[in-house]
């Protein structure tokens, strides 16, 4: 499994839009753990190119701190999970909250 986190100086980015990096973590959800950890700068910002892009890189997970609706729409489209209302931590921190069920998420910090 291979989850994606949207990232701006090694944390969460609360937009995913506005990222610098996508973390894209590969995870064992069996053994709960991460076997690999992936930087990667995403294409422009357009909307329904960075669905299809981290697609294409293999994630079935996006973590993010907070994402449009139309957006959220377009990741399901592509077969990923949408995580949203996540708090700005770490990559490695975020997904081991999830695998471990304690990711505590708020409100989506986005409301386009």
């Amino acid at each position: 499994m291979k989850i994606a986190i949207p990232t701006a100086e090694g944390k969460l980015c609360m937009h995913f839009g506005h990222c610098q990096q996508f973390e894209i973590l590969t995870v064992d959800p069996e053994t709960k753990t991460i076997t690999d950890c992936e930087a990667m700068t995403p294409p422009p910002h357009e909307p329904g190119v960075i669905p299809a892009w981290l697609h294409e890189q293999g994630a079935n997970m996006i973590i993010a701190g907070g994402m449009g609706q139309r957006a959220q729409q377009i990741f399901v489209q592509n077969d990923i999970q949408v995580v949203v209302g996540a708090p700005s931590a770490p990559s490695e921190e975020l997904v081991t909250a999830w695998m471990n069920g304690t990711l505590v998420s708020g409100a989506n910090a986005c409301d386009h």
